[in-house]
């Protein structure tokens, strides 16, 4: 029987949030976060399969986690993934299941998606022109992901979100027409500060622009308190344009460090359980489970890896990169 009682870090920081990686395959490759060829993802035979991942997710909600959202890679690549929405949806005691994606398969998923129970989807979109489209992803078209966007509205996922992630000299002069797209649209845009994870050897001080560059190109915004932000259980803070269907938020990791309000452990889809995003600490929650590991010594490596979170990152706009890891294959 496994201990009951919330998961809560050296710094006391309750811990109930799992961003859960089903793959780290994708179908594009961004600039940010893939060389052109790809890389060579794990073995298929390494993937935690769908019945590993439910029994891990469940151990993770009888020690308070009760949030997941599922992330790759691209998820929507995985074989079986509404199956898999379903299957976790019904597992007693969870109350938010939700999806990041790049939105390119979405509009034929959306409606079997929230039929599975997935509640909500975030949507990576970084352009509104198709040609930049092609440039910043190198494949895939930007109708398709627009498509998608507007499936997941009518299909009644909600609340939509936009995460944007803003390139100096490469997107940062959209930063207006998204904030057009929250005004005319019920979605939610979420504007990210570019940061130095991963091997694609892209990040620079010169396509860096800070938190307060991209606020002052949005112009008048109304700040707005939790009870009238869009649900959601991460770092952003949000702002409304005037008269705007919808929000802008921004996530800052460089300018404004967010750690003392994480509240999330991130699983590969190898099985490594990850305490930050860019800690190169972690335990091989996987290996355990197919060595025999009962769900009591699972439960104890999950408490030894929130026992592991550091107090913050230590990312800077000064820096190359910040782990030897692809973005994909960290869970975004």
């Amino acid at each position: 029987m496994i201990f009951p009682g919330a998961l809560t870090d050296p710094f006391h920081r309750r811990i109930d949030y799992l961003r859960l990686s089903v793959t780290d395959r994708c179908n594009l490759r961004c600039l940010y976060c893939l060389p052109p060829q790809g890389f060579n993802g794990s073995p298929a035979a390494e993937l935690l399969s769908d019945e590993e991942i439910a029994r891990i997710v469940s151990i993770g909600i009888r020690l308070g986690i009760d949030k997941i959202r599922i992330t790759g890679g691209e998820p929507l690549v995985r074989h079986g993934i509404v199956e898999l929405v379903h299957e976790l949806a019904r597992l007693p005691g969870l109350k938010d299941i939700s999806l990041s994606t790049n939105g390119v398969l979405l509009a034929e998923l959306a409606k079997s998606l929230r039929a599975a129970g997935l509640s909500r989807v975030n949507v990576s979109l970084d352009t509104l022109n198709r040609d930049r489209f092609k440039r910043i992803t190198r494949f895939g078209e930007l109708d398709d992901a627009l498509e998608g966007l507007q499936a997941a509205l009518a299909a009644g996922l909600s609340p939509v979100k936009v995460n944007v992630v803003v390139m100096k000299n490469l997107n940062s002069d959209e930063i207006e027409d998204f904030v057009a797209l929250a005004r005319r649209l019920p979605v939610h845009v979420r504007f990210i500060e570019l940061m130095p994870i991963g091997e694609s050897g892209f990040f620079s001080k010169e396509r860096w622009l800070p938190l307060e560059e991209i606020q002052k190109r949005c112009g008048v915004l109304e700040p707005l308190d939790d009870t009238a932000s869009p649900k959601g259980f991460g770092p952003a803070v949000y702002y409304k344009s005037p008269g705007a269907l919808g929000t802008i938020g921004f996530i800052g990791a460089l300018s404004c460090n967010f750690c003392r309000r994480c509240n999330r452990l991130r699983l590969t889809s190898a099985g490594r359980l990850l305490p930050c995003l860019a800690s190169e600490q972690g335990e091989n929650l996987g290996r355990a489970l197919r060595s025999g590991a009962t769900d009591n010594d699972l439960a104890g490596i999950i408490r030894k890896t929130v026992h592991e979170k550091p107090e913050q990152h230590h990312m800077g706009p000064e820096q190359n990169k910040m782990r030897e890891a692809f973005m994909c294959a960290l869970g975004g």
